[in-house]
């Protein structure tokens, strides 16, 4: 069964970073599409970003320069560095996996597995 586990949120203040990570288990990240999602309270589940499972990777436009997507490392895990943040990216921050056509990579219901998700919060 596939697992996914996000680490790494906090409070921090405006204008700093932060790096979450999601490490997938019973499977590896290669077997999926990985993508980042957030959903602040009262809103709707927005997407961050995806790695696809050809390495391609792709942004919202609102954070598109300021954050980053990567491999973790020799661990089972995708990260986002997170920089230069701002109150309004203040949300729980959720790993998800699936395989999703390119057209549909931004849409939460074509992941087929999530995460329990990590609150970050940015004071002004």
């Amino acid at each position: 069964q596939v697992q996914l586990v996000e680490s790494g949120g906090g409070l921090v203040q405006a204008g700093d970073s932060l790096r979450l990570s999601c490490e997938i288990s019973g499977s590896t990240f290669s077997d999926y599409d990985m993508a980042w999602f957030r959903q602040a309270p009262g809103k709707e589940r927005e997407f961050v970003a995806v790695t696809r499972r050809t390495s391609q990777v792709y942004y919202s436009d609102s954070v598109k320069g300021r954050f980053t997507m990567s491999r973790g490392g020799v661990r089972n895990t995708v990260d986002l560095l997170m920089d230069t943040l701002r109150p309004e990216d203040t949300a729980v921050y959720y790993c998800a996996a699936g395989r999703p056509v390119l057209s549909s990579i931004r849409m939460a219901n074509m992941y087929y597995y999530w995460g329990q998700g990590t609150q970050v919060t940015v004071s002004s």
